[in-house]
């Protein structure tokens, strides 16, 4: 791995300056992190607009650098400097960043980010209390604000206004692509499910755990197991908040998770699937941090590493059989937590209205649901007012069920009150290259599934240290996938671990 030019400044001076000037925009990208991450878990509620204020100012310092006029000139000189591999593709990344930041207008930038802040803060509120007439106004400025972005990324970038705004996740995922991987799945979903609840009906159904189990021993669980599949809690910590999520940078770690006392899968599966995330970010180059070659490459990428941990690892039949007895003496010893009925418990598959608690099989409905309303939203075939029937339309045609309220319809997640548009088709990608990506560790590593009946996440997480979290952005996507595991993303893989594991089947 290559380290940064600073021993010979002389031989690549604008690549010098420019790493410099990436250096302190990344000081003040984790600035804005942490102040996401108070919002999100102790803010009092009465600072939400405060909290506004001072994001809204961040981001138009971070625009104001990445759109200095000084950075096309050093982008320029840098290309015809004697650059290593990792420096060449620190550059590229630079480039990147420049042209979806100089597409849009300051003014523009402050007036979206203050406008997500809002929507966010009356989006908490509002979701308990099933008020989607309370956030709708404020979905409709994001909105509009939103496809005054992506029009400018489009134009700048060349592309589509959706791809334009799903490129600031995924680099270089296209509609073109996309469309056809989450539809052929779509069309795949409706015969598999029937064999799987077929299936399933031959068999009792598992028994539920009875709580109540109390929040304090679920944390006590949570936290060891964490301890077990290596999160590191001398860089990092655990929260709780209405949504779990994982965010830091090299040196804290953050995740939280959201425990219910009926429910401790809720909190055991959100830390595994937060902890994929925030080992990744933790075992990303250190000589390359604050530089865009150091960074994650893309969500669907990063999705593949929480999906690899929570649900190809943890939901596997070797891992339940050793996390059965650890449930029991933290939790109480309970007959569902019997390893043959937790591992039917656990792989389970039953059409639920919440994407976060969805199974395996049917999460990607949940994605492609999703998927196809935003592309309707940002094109403006679909009313942010029509927006909650079509999303009942939508789930009952994919999964045959109906949501009895917007809470559990398009209100459930934060993504569109916070102006992610473009993220979710990375879930069901994330999933695909998960699969892949473990295929090809058990490939070279046979002794896996072993492994996990001991509790033992050494050999896997080594292997993904050398094959995805080493080279954070020094490849593309593609290059990385075809580069781990002999070929490009190919579906089929997801399908026949899908047909392994809940048909027995190869």
């Amino acid at each position: 791995m290559s380290a940064l030019p600073q021993a010979s400044p002389a031989s690549c001076p604008a690549y010098t300056d420019l790493a410099d000037r990436f250096r302190r925009m990344a000081v003040l990208a984790e600035c804005e992190t942490v102040l996401h991450w108070d919002a999100a878990v102790i803010m009092p509620a009465s600072a939400a607009g405060p909290r506004g204020d001072q994001l809204a100012e961040l981001r138009v310092i971070l625009h104001e650098q990445s759109t200095d006029p000084a950075l096309a000139e050093l982008l320029q000189a840098a290309g015809g400097e004697p650059l290593d591999p990792w420096q060449a593709a620190n550059l590229r990344e630079m480039r990147r960043d420049h042209l979806h930041a100089a597409a849009v207008p300051g003014d523009l930038v402050a007036a979206l980010s203050r406008a997500c802040s809002a929507c966010e803060s009356v989006w908490r509120d509002a979701r308990p209390r099933n008020d989607y007439a309370a956030v709708a106004p404020h979905l409709e400025e994001v909105l509009r604000l939103t496809r005054r972005a992506a029009a400018a990324k489009a134009d700048a970038l060349g592309l589509d206004p959706y791809d334009a705004l799903m490129d600031q996740f995924e680099p270089d995922a296209r509609r073109a692509e996309v469309d056809p991987i989450l539809e052929d799945y779509a069309a795949f979903l409706p015969d598999f499910l029937g064999e799987v609840l077929e299936e399933q009906a031959r068999h009792p159904a598992p028994r539920v755990p009875e709580g109540p189990f109390p929040a304090d021993a679920q944390r006590r669980l949570v936290r060891t197991l964490l301890e077990t599949v290596g999160f590191p809690f001398d860089q990092g910590r655990m929260d709780e908040s209405a949504h779990p999520f994982s965010t830091g940078y090299p040196g804290d770690s953050r995740i939280t998770i959201t425990i219910k006392e009926d429910d401790p899968a809720m909190a055991v599966m959100a830390a595994l699937h937060e902890c994929g995330h925030a080992l990744y970010e933790a075992n990303l180059p250190s000589d390359w941090a604050r530089q865009p070659v150091g960074r994650a490459r893309g969500m669907a990428v990063h999705e593949s590493q929480s999906l690899i941990v929570e649900m190809q690892a943890c939901r596997s039949p070797e891992f339940i059989g050793w996390l059965a007895p650890r449930l029991s003496e933290w939790l109480g010893d309970d007959p569902a937590f019997a390893p043959d009925n937790l591992r039917a418990l656990y792989g389970r598959v039953t059409p639920d209205f919440i994407r976060v608690e969805a199974d395996e099989v049917t999460y990607p409905a949940h994605v492609i649901l999703r998927y196809r309303l935003e592309k309707a939203l940002l094109a403006g075939d679909l009313s942010v007012a029509d927006l909650p029937g079509a999303w009942d339309e939508g789930m009952e045609a994919l999964l045959g069920i109906r949501p009895p309220c917007p809470a559990k319809g398009c209100m459930q997640d934060i993504h569109w009150f916070d102006g992610a548009f473009g993220y979710f088709p990375t879930y069901t990608l994330g999933a695909m290259t998960a699969a892949q990506l473990m295929a090809a560790a058990r490939a070279e590593r046979p002794g896996i599934p072993d492994d996990l009946t001991r509790g033992d996440f050494g050999p896997l997480l080594d292997w993904l240290r050398r094959h995805v979290h080493s080279r954070a952005s020094s490849l593309s996507t593609r290059e990385l996938v075809t580069e781990a595991t002999g070929r490009s993303l190919d579906p089929a893989a997801f399908r026949a671990h899908l047909r392994a594991r809940y048909l027995g089947r190869d």
